[in-house]
C-alpha cells in the first residue's frame, strides 16, 4: 500500500446504502399513492423487483408502475418523476461506519467519489448526507458525460488528482462498472459485495473481496 495515493469509491451501495434508501422512499411513495389499500406489501415488493436495483431507467418504471398498479386516481409521469426527484434524495441513508471509512482514509490518501446517475439525484444525494466536502473530487456520469466502466470517466479522476492509476484503490459494489472498469485502467481494485453476483467472464481481480464496507477500516 506504499504507492497508493488515493482512495476512490463508487456511491449507491457503497458510500450509500442504496437498498435501504430506496426502500424508504418506496413506503413513502405507497404511503401517499396507495393508502387506500389496507394491505400494501406486494405493491412495494413489486415495485422494489421492477426497479432492478436501480438499474431500470425511471422514465420507464414509473410508466410501467402507472399501467400495471391499482391507483387511486391515476397520476401523469411527471408528476411521479417530480415526487421520485424530491422523495428519494430525501430518503438517502448512507451505508454502516462509511462516514468514518472515508474519514479514516482521508489521513493516509486523497479521497475521491465516481457514481453513475442523473446529476440532480446523484448530487442531491451527497448533499442530504452531507458527504460533498468528504472527497476531493465528486464525478457523476450524466455531468461527465460518460459513465462507467468507461474508463475515461476513471481518467478523468486521475487527471484532477494529477496521479497514475497504479497509485489508486477503486471501491465499489458492481462487478463490470466498478471492479472492472476500474481494473481496465490499471487501478487496483476492492469489491464490495451487496446485490451484484460476481460473473465468471471478468478477468479483474480485486485486492479484497467484502460484505461490509467497515471492513475497510483494517485494511486501509
Amino acid at each position: 500500500m506504499d504507492h497508493i495515493k488515493a482512495i476512490l469509491f463508487d456511491l449507491d451501495n457503497t458510500i450509500l446504502d442504496r437498498t435501504s434508501t430506496f426502500n424508504k422512499f418506496t413506503n413513502t411513495f405507497v404511503n401517499v399513492y396507495f393508502n387506500h389499500i389496507e394491505s400494501n406489501q406486494g405493491i412495494i415488493d413489486k415495485i422494489i423487483d421492477l426497479d432492478q436495483d436501480g438499474y431500470k431507467d425511471k422514465s420507464e418504471l414509473f410508466s410501467e408502475l402507472i399501467d400495471q398498479l391499482s391507483w387511486k386516481a391515476r397520476p401523469s409521469l411527471t408528476e411521479l418523476l417530480d415526487f421520485y426527484r424530491t422523495e428519494y434524495v430525501n430518503s438517502a441513508e448512507l451505508m454502516d461506519r462509511a462516514r468514518e471509512v472515508v474519514a479514516h482514509a482521508r489521513k493516509k490518501y486523497q479521497t475521491g467519489l465516481i457514481t453513475n446517475g442523473k446529476t440532480e439525484i446523484q448530487y442531491g444525494k451527497i448533499d442530504r448526507l452531507g458527504i460533498r466536502n468528504d472527497f476531493d473530487l465528486v464525478i457523476v456520469s450524466e455531468e461527465a458525460g460518460v459513465k462507467k466502466p468507461d474508463p475515461t470517466i476513471f481518467q478523468m479522476a486521475l487527471e484532477k488528482l494529477q496521479l497514475k492509476p497504479d497509485e489508486c484503490i477503486y471501491i465499489g459494489d458492481h462487478p463490470t462498472n466498478d471492479i472492472e472498469g476500474a481494473a481496465k485502467i490499471g487501478m487496483e481494485t476492492i469489491w464490495v459485495r451487496v446485490n451484484h453476483p460476481w460473473k465468471e467472464d471478468i478477468v479483474a481481480k480485486p485486492l479484497h473481496t467484502i460484505d461490509k464496507i467497515s471492513e475497510l477500516l483494517e485494511l486501509l
